[in-house]
């Protein structure tokens, strides 16, 4: 992989500053662009001529029963093995406490011997409660959502395809509720998969399973129905299948991972600012005016489409929806130039909300196709902390005050700025978001705030510098020896283009959900509707190609490429919100 800091060369691209792109809200204004996990699968699939077939549906007139999907590669073999069963409706629940799902899945290295298939039949549907065998590279669990899913049945078997309505408001037939890899409960470790040619990239494994898991939602609603009137039935037609997604219902257990890995966010934001600074150095053609002009009615119908019940997230659709006409205006009005996307841009900055500024930017990328996509590539992370031990004092106290100046001279001793803690639940061992002096678990706190520790060590730097101007960063650590850590990633972080994220996790005014939505951008989720304040559901895969695209000589490249912002059959790509 191309080196975490020295990717980012002195030429003439002007990228975002830190303080712009990281702070946590514009963060959780991010939407996932071409370079998200997700889109990169489809053209890697395409690219690569995977071949995936269904090779074993063995389900009952319910849906209950197993499947298995190969997925054979350049390099090698997998299987996606597929568990559903009969779920009583008081046992359903997307949270992590559950212990029974309508189905659970996992995608295994190699052949499924019958030796394997015992086992996996055994332990995969108990999901952390089994014994996971070492070849499984991902496991997974999703629930139903059960309006949607009956009136998917019901509509073919009467020989009709569904009201896409009913896709407006889910987006999908199933939704995931964890999905689990890098060694977890058993499977295969992170450092098995980082080697494999075909999943090397963050996530890659994860993302194929889910989408598998698409193509069986469909397989299942059509046998449901085809069971229930064989002589009326009828398949999903192609249109309406490629606009179903996966669901995805996600808490405060993703938060952390943005935290823990700081290396791998800081390369994953600098290859998105990257590629939006190579977008914005183009100089624009007609053409490119009116491909963005597409693209921004291709999005406003698809927010058009886009039903949720979080209420400030479908207020912040309807104004990224309005907003979009105002852009689409001012690119008909201004001048061909060679600086229009920068224009556009800092237009946008002064003008536009934050919804719709990181909106442009995923189009701004989706722009210029051939110029971004060989990022993709350097979207991983050597990641380990170092220490600097001999390194003057006097330097550390500098990096501090350059790139931790956000951190070192905020006020965290008002009630306001230590209203929240972090700590791990007992239970089940996942984050968990507490109010500091009411709720338990305060003795059991995560060391997530960054920040605030960030500023003991600069007050405690600032000491030792007084009484010892010639002191080393190993004079800190010995008098200080609570600070290792965070002293090692002061140093690690400086390195780094985008390093931290640029916020006081304690605050009162922190919202979990953006760094929730920070990270599903990477992986490629839309539809972002959260639930509260501590969960979200959004959706995967929707408008993206099907498994027998693949197969299909006479499928046009775009459908594995460009499919973004999807738009519901038959829709108008000027819709108006409803």
């Amino acid at each position: 992989m191309t080196e975490l800091t020295h990717a980012f060369d002195a030429s003439a691209l002007s990228l975002r500053s830190p303080a712009t792109v990281m702070d946590l809200e514009r963060l959780g204004s991010f939407s996932p662009t071409r370079l998200s996990f997700a889109r990169r699968l489809t053209r890697m699939m395409f690219e690569q001529k995977w071949q995936v077939a269904c090779t074993e549906l063995a389900l009952d007139a319910s849906g209950h029963g197993k499947a298995i999907y190969r997925l054979q590669t350049p390099t090698r073999r997998y299987h996606v093995v597929i568990f559903s069963q009969h779920l009583e409706d008081d046992r359903r629940t997307d949270r992590v406490i559950a212990e029974a799902w309508d189905l659970t899945f996992c995608l295994v290295e190699g052949e499924v011997d019958p030796e394997l298939m015992s086992a996996m039949t055994a332990n995969v549907p108990l999901q952390e409660a089994g014994r996971q065998h070492p070849r499984l590279l991902v496991i997974s669990r999703a629930n139903k959502s059960l309006r949607t899913f009956q009136a998917f049945i019901e509509a073919l078997a009467a020989g009709q395809q569904p009201n896409i309505e009913h896709l407006k408001q889910a987006g999908y037939l199933y939704r995931t509720t964890a999905v689990y890899g890098n060694g977890k409960f058993g499977i295969a470790d992170y450092d098995r998969v980082k080697g494999s040619e075909d999943f090397q990239q963050p996530f890659s494994a994860q993302m194929a399973a889910v989408y598998v898991l698409r193509e069986f939602s469909v397989d299942q609603v059509e046998h449901i129905a085809k069971q229930s009137e064989p002589g009326r039935a009828v398949t999903l037609n192609k249109d309406t299948r490629r606009y179903l997604g996966i669901g995805n219902s996600t808490g405060l257990g993703m938060a952390p991972f943005l935290i823990n890995h700081p290396q791998l966010i800081s390369q994953w934001v600098w290859v998105r600012e990257r590629a939006l600074a190579v977008a914005v150095s183009q100089s624009p053609t007609e053409g490119d005016r009116e491909k963005i002009l597409a693209l921004c009615h291709r999005a406003t119908a698809y927010l058009a489409d886009t039903r949720v019940e979080d209420e400030p997230q479908r207020a912040r659709n309807v104004e990224a929806h309005t907003e979009l006409t105002q852009v689409m205006a001012w690119l008909e009005q201004v001048p061909l130039d060679d600086t229009l996307w920068q224009q556009l841009l800092d237009w946008a900055q002064t003008q536009l909300s934050l919804e719709t500024q990181e909106l442009l930017t995923t189009l701004l990328i989706e722009l210029y196709p051939q110029q971004v996509d060989s990022l993709n590539d350097v979207m991983g992370a050597d990641e380990n902390l170092d220490l600097t031990p001999d390194m003057p004092l006097i330097q550390l106290k500098q990096i501090l005050e350059t790139h931790f100046d956000w951190a070192i001279h905020a006020d965290y001793d008002c009630e306001d700025a230590r209203y929240w803690f972090w700590y791990q639940s007992a239970e089940k061992e996942e984050p968990r978001l507490g109010v500091r002096g009411e709720e338990l678990g305060e003795e059991k706190e995560l060391a997530l705030a960054v920040a605030p520790t960030a500023q003991r060590v600069y007050r405690d730097l600032i000491q030792l510098l007084d009484e010892q101007p010639r002191a080393l960063t190993v004079d800190l650590v010995m008098a200080f020896p609570e600070h290792m850590r965070v002293i090692r990633r002061i140093q690690t972080m400086a390195a780094t283009v985008y390093g931290e994220i640029r916020a006081n996790l304690w605050h009162r005014d922190m919202k979990p959900m953006h760094l929730l939505r920070a990270k599903l951008s990477f992986l490629g989720a839309h539809r972002f509707d959260p639930r509260g304040d501590r969960w979200v559901r959004v959706t995967f895969f929707q408008g993206a190609p099907l498994l027998s695209d693949y197969a299909d000589s006479s499928t046009s490249p775009d459908v594995f490429d460009d499919w973004g912002f999807p738009v519901a059959p038959e829709a108008e790509l000027t819709a108006a919100m409803p």
